[in-house]
């Protein structure tokens, strides 16, 4: 490595921050999947309502909302790592009293919160670090498999909530907290190799600091962050609905931890294919077809359906979806000024932040009035309009 901590000419992927990034990625977001699963089937323990959940889970990303951008600026002075650190200590933080203090509703939503604001941390700094171990050339490549580990996580955590939560309607949450602290203190362990560049970055003067406003105004860039609102939303609704799901149609606790998992393993086969797509399709055409693709996959979830058929539906996303995740995150790099990156992808953290803390709340209304496969249904035709918008706004690209 370059004095100035950065990857010379010669070696464009910094393998040294790359295998601890994909590593951290990973367990970071095993962990959180796994948490915010356990979350639910707690509160359905605690028999809280459909709305209480809708709040709860709209907690995880409510304060994110307002700290999301200076995070990013934060991280635009020379701090990904330590963002990364201080991520994983609340994150253990947070799973140390969801194992603990899991006793009311209050309890999960202040803890929601806290699990929150630490995911908040640690994917804003995975993003730059992505940027930061990779050159030019590779860089697509890397973005693909850093969606790749992040898959892998989300796919880890429900896996282990079907090995251990057994045939019944409910799994033994208190064991699925507990692993959720083993796995928060290896993650803290890998945080610490995340090292920061040798030379931090000068303090930039105020003048030079790009505004929000104007990275905004940026071509293409609205309709990037709405594209990745949807599709991260719809991953996010899923996770918390697909157990309220099951227990409606009676779908084992074994077998939504299946489909949760069949999703996650579904995105790491598209994003290894992602780039080739790419070249063969283009990103606007590619980027609209797999957000509709994940639009009729929620649709087949919305109406009753045989098991076999939800499992098709939740490949189908996975696929769709994980391929236009990863186009948003790319597409916003892309446009990004180089010294705003950290800022303008936090911006995408915001969107997608607000996407969860205001839909999540709308299906539960949803939910109390037509039951879970309401909620389904109108993401879908959310998607649906998202992958039109994309469509004709995009067109000449």
């Amino acid at each position: 490595m370059a004095a100035d901590g950065r990857t010379p000419p010669s070696r464009d992927i910094d393998v040294r921050l790359f295998v601890p990034l994909m590593a951290h990625s990973v367990a970071v977001h095993a962990i959180v999947s796994l948490a915010r699963v356990t979350i639910t089937y707690r509160a359905i323990e605690l028999d809280l309502s459909v709305v209480w959940i809708g709040v709860i889970a709209a907690g995880f990303s409510l304060m994110p909302v307002f700290v999301a951008v200076q995070v990013g600026r934060y991280i635009d002075r020379g701090h990904d790592s330590v963002a990364a650190w201080i991520g994983a200590v609340l994150v253990l933080a947070a799973c140390v009293g969801l194992w603990l203090w899991p006793l009311s509703a209050g309890y999960l939503l202040a803890l929601s919160i806290l699990l929150g604001v630490g995911h908040l941390f640690c994917m804003a700094a995975h993003q730059m670090l992505a940027v930061r171990c990779a050159g030019p050339r590779s860089r697509e490549a890397v973005f693909g498999h850093f969606m790749i580990a992040i898959a892998i996580g989300q796919g880890l955590g429900p896996t282990a909530l079907g090995l251990l939560g057994g045939s019944s309607a409910l799994p033994p949450t208190g064991m699925l907290f507990a692993v959720c602290v083993a796995g928060a203190v290896a993650s803290l362990v890998i945080a610490f190799a995340l090292r920061p560049a040798r030379a931090a970055k000068p303090r930039r003067e105020e003048g030079q600091v790009v505004p929000v406003a104007a990275l905004l105004r940026l071509q293409g860039l609205v309709v990037a962050l709405w594209a990745s609102v949807m599709t991260v939303t719809a991953f996010e609704l899923l996770v918390i609905y697909l157990p309220l799901l099951g227990t409606e149609r009676q779908i084992d606790t074994r077998d939504i931890g299946l489909l949760l998992a069949v999703r996650s393993l579904v995105s790491i086969f598209s994003r290894i294919f992602y780039v080739r797509l790419i070249d063969v399709v283009g990103r606007v055409r590619l980027m609209v077809a797999c957000i509709l693709t994940g639009a009729i996959a929620f649709l087949l979830l919305g109406v009753a359906m045989p098991l076999t058929v939800v499992y098709v539906a939740v490949a189908a996303m996975g696929f769709g979806l994980g391929i236009a995740a990863t186009l948003t995150f790319s597409e916003v790099v892309r446009l990004a000024p180089s010294q705003a990156r950290a800022t303008a992808l936090s911006l995408r953290i915001t969107g997608n932040r607000l996407g969860q803390v205001l839909l999540p709340f709308l299906a539960s209304v949803v939910a109390t009035a037509t039951g879970v496969g309401g909620v389904f249904v109108i993401t879908a035709a959310m998607l649906a309009a998202s992958g039109l918008a994309v469509r004709v706004s995009l067109r000449g690209r």
